[in-house]
């Protein structure tokens, strides 16, 4: 059965729920599931329609955990935020297993930021779970992905990797109506690509799919207002009006 989300008349906000230690914001913050699910419900009071948990920190430079780490610092959450609410989760992982293991728990969207790239396994997985699937686009791994990236044309790059990987979710039974777009502000990008890409974000309305952006406190706002990480809410609110203005949903 398919978990499609049912938006809205206006732009959703992603409540987003780091069970990490080592996240670059808010690592270590909520590392009981009693201190996790306290804050998810403490964002769904405040207005968030969608929590995604994340139990892998993908900040640049980070180095991947183990399917079983993940696994014990996500489900255990996830399955507390559902026993007291029906708000849609999303999982953030590239592991098909934890993908699997999340959706069984309760989760609705698979937030993969290698769009389906890193588990050869994952499309047959969202496929199988009806689960939707958040396509993000990066450049190599969190480990390089910052690294002297460099495009010719940023937003034309990324609107090539969402066509052949809409076509490659295609291919294993993932419809249309179950994909959001993400282009992936920050991953394997420089301060001049992001920027490109919030001025641009409509390009990607081509694809006739929902478009989400995730700017919140990150460093190239940071180059912008020259900010330390602490003092990056009004660039970050800005980043988002400007964004919601350009079409993301």
């Amino acid at each position: 059965m398919k978990r499609v989300i049912a938006w809205r008349n206006r732009p959703l906000i992603m409540g987003v729920l780091n069970v990490t230690p080592d996240s670059f914001f808010d690592g270590g913050k909520y590392s009981t599931t009693e201190e996790a699910v306290s804050h998810a419900l403490y964002m769904i009071d405040e207005g968030a329609d969608i929590i995604d948990v994340g139990g892998e920190s993908t900040r640049p430079f980070s180095k991947p955990v183990s399917v079983e780490e993940e696994l014990k610092r996500v489900i255990p959450v996830i399955e507390g935020i559902r026993k007291t609410s029906y708000i849609p989760i999303s999982i953030d992982t590239s592991k098909e297993k934890v993908a699997k293991e999340a959706c069984n728990a309760g989760a609705d969207i698979v937030n993969d930021i290698s769009g389906m790239s890193f588990d050869k396994n994952m499309a047959d997985t969202v496929c199988n779970t009806g689960a939707q699937i958040v396509i993000m686009h990066i450049k190599g791994t969190p480990e390089d992905m910052q690294n002297n990236p460099y495009y010719e044309n940023v937003v034309s790059e990324i609107c090539e990797f969402f066509k052949e990987r809409i076509s490659f979710a295609n291919k294993h039974g993932i419809e249309n109506d179950c994909i959001i777009l993400d282009p992936g502000i920050g991953f394997g990008k420089r301060v001049s690509d992001n920027l490109a890409i919030i001025k641009n974000l409509k390009v990607f309305k081509e694809f006739k799919m929902p478009i989400l952006i995730g700017t919140s406190m990150k460093s190239f706002i940071g180059h912008v207002t020259n900010s330390p990480l602490n003092e990056r809410m009004e660039g970050t609110l800005a980043s988002i009006a400007i964004s919601i203005w350009n079409g993301a949903d």
